[in-house]
């Protein structure tokens, strides 16, 4: 029980800088989890959203600049990445606030959405909106989705907070065997969000 003790005060200490680190990139995984130890009292829920929130605008933000400043020479480099950045920006044209208001939630799409959003026309203002719009609805969705997650494990076992230690071991090696399939698809098939192939 020390163990574990010593393991949640881990939590509280470096569980705000993991959410806006897992945020920055994709996060869907770390926001869960986070959302189910704020149910557990170890995170506040407000302050996950709102790393969540900031993590992932800033990130969004980092590949919206990117796409404007080096986005072209990328693209002729990596074939692949403008077989899908060409699919997106079709995207962008039908349906262009939703798509910027739901990338977030479309697997793929995290990291390439400003990518090519950025390399197109927007005024950088303009996208900075419809990130933290965006961002808002994605942070409070997910997070709450784990911490909902954690109230119905205790409506389905009584004694929830014995097993809370196996659930967050569950959580957590799930999320890293999804990061590391994610990084391994990227790397075989290049490109941003993992992907040369169609969406």
């Amino acid at each position: 029980m020390a163990a574990w003790a010593d393991w949640g005060a881990l939590v509280t200490t470096y569980g705000y800088a993991a959410v806006f680190a897992g945020t920055f990139v994709e996060g869907e995984t770390v926001l869960l989890l986070a959302g189910y130890l704020a149910h557990r009292g170890y995170l506040s829920l407000p302050l996950v959203m709102l790393c969540a929130l900031a993590g992932s605008v800033a990130g969004d933000q980092f590949f919206f600049f990117l796409g404007r400043r080096r986005g072209r020479p990328l693209l002729l480099r990596r074939p692949g990445w403008a077989a899908r950045a060409a699919a997106v920006d079709r995207r962008l044209h039908r349906h262009r606030r939703a798509v910027l208001l739901s990338f977030r939630f479309l697997y793929g799409l995290r990291m390439l959405t400003p990518f090519v959003v950025g390399m197109g026309r927007m005024p950088a203002r303009t996208f900075a909106v419809y990130n933290v719009l965006g961002a808002l609805v994605w942070s409070a969705a997910v997070s709450g989705a784990g911490y909902l997650f954690g109230s119905t494990l205790e409506l389905l076992f009584a004694r929830a907070a014995r097993y809370e230690h196996w659930a967050v071991a569950g959580l957590a090696g799930a999320g890293l065997a999804a990061w590391g399939a994610h990084l391994l698809l990227r790397r075989r098939r290049g490109g941003p969000d993992g992907a040369d192939g169609g969406t």
